[in-house]
């Protein structure tokens, strides 16, 4: 059995989630944890659960969501993983953060190992697809299982709202395409969990986005 939990960290109030399973065995995707005690949030949960962390997924590597790349590594010598065109974002994250007056920025490892769309992931019996959404970001992935009804995707799309495309390598266009090929396509009752805010739905969205309507 799967299950998510999901932390909202630092000034930008980023959704961290962590997949677990029956076998104590976690996935830790998108961490976000900037202030020390949100560091101290997300190992607590880790331990207080006995799990034991195996991977760290990156959606993209915008700042606000590789903010803790570099604790998750130095905790639990996980690398993270995310595809190749999202490589700029990642060695642009210090001047990102200088940018932002976000001071005490530490850099994330790069990946050994690169994804792509067309990849699974297996995890507690389930299977998780990888799918390439660019538009907000060049390589976005989203990460989707068919038999738990759940899309992990990142800043494509909110409850009522899109991503951000003003960001280098943004493309407004491209995102609405890819919001319409690739997340509208899935079944409606999938459960969207994204990069801010609360969930939403594939149905509810395609009814009522704005950006659609």
């Amino acid at each position: 059995m799967v299950q998510i939990k999901k932390f909202v960290f630092s000034p930008f109030q980023e959704n961290t989630y962590v997949l677990h399973n029956s076998d104590k065995d976690c996935i830790i995707i998108d961490p976000g944890c900037y202030f020390p005690e949100e560091r101290t949030e997300l190992k607590e949960f880790i331990k207080r659960q006995d799990l034991t962390p195996s991977r760290l997924l990156n959606t993209h590597c915008h700042l606000d969501h590789v903010f803790g790349n570099a604790f998750v590594h130095r905790e639990w010598n996980l690398e993270p993983e995310y595809h190749a065109l999202e490589e700029d974002n990642l060695q642009r994250g210090p001047m990102s953060a200088q940018m932002y007056g976000i001071p005490g920025y530490e850099a994330s490892p790069t990946a050994k190992k690169l994804m792509k769309e067309g990849d699974q992931i297996h995890f507690g019996g389930e299977t998780f697809d990888v799918i390439l959404m660019p538009g907000h970001a060049p390589g976005h992935l989203a990460y989707y299982c068919e038999n738990l009804n759940m899309l992990i995707s990142g800043d494509v799309i909110f409850d009522g709202s899109i991503g951000r495309t003003d960001l280098p390598g943004g493309n407004h266009q491209q995102l609405l395409d890819t919001i319409r090929e690739k997340v509208f396509t899935l079944p409606e009752e999938t459960v969207i969990y994204n990069g801010h805010g609360s969930e939403t739905t594939v149905g509810r969205e395609k009814k009522s986005n704005p950006f659609f309507s």
